[in-house]
């Protein structure tokens, strides 16, 4: 950080502070070549995550869109908003984690289904029903018959 004063690169930080809600950082310096005190502040630069639609559109990810589907999908069955917030919640942070800046809808609902099969198996198949584009009742029948192979003993 250069001093505003004399534009020297060299400066030593005093104090250090979190300012809004832990976002930035606020920072006291002192110019080590004219001893002159300032304040900077640092803030993460975050780039919004992109969602390629299956149609090439590209959307800003919503995790409260996410949710909303899940929602609907668990209607009616044994599954708190809660258990749905933290599926929610590691989804986003496992996109975080790979560090890219688009992530195709079908990889965010393949890793919601995922998550959802071991919450419940009803809200899992009407989940894939509206993400796998199911058109006929031989698409739920081949569904179950996946999870009911899971479930025989080898």
């Amino acid at each position: 950080m250069r001093c505003p004063m004399c534009n020297s690169p060299d400066s030593r930080v005093l104090e250090s502070r979190l300012i809004e809600e832990d976002t930035s950082l606020r920072r006291r310096r002192e110019c080590t070549h004219c001893n002159r005190r300032f304040t900077t502040y640092e803030r993460v630069e975050s780039v919004p995550l992109m969602v390629v639609k299956r149609d090439g559109r590209r959307e800003v990810f919503d995790p409260r869109k996410l949710l909303t589907g899940l929602m609907r999908a668990t209607v009616k069955c044994d599954v708190s908003i809660a258990q749905l917030e933290e599926l929610v919640a590691d989804i986003e942070s496992e996109l975080s984690r790979r560090h890219v800046r688009e992530v195709p809808s079908a990889e965010i609902g393949r890793m919601a289904l995922e998550r959802l099969r071991a919450l419940d198996e009803v809200a899992y198949v009407r989940f894939a029903s509206v993400y796998r584009h199911f058109a006929s009742i031989e698409d739920f029948i081949a569904e179950l018959g996946t999870l009911q192979a899971a479930h025989r003993p080898v």
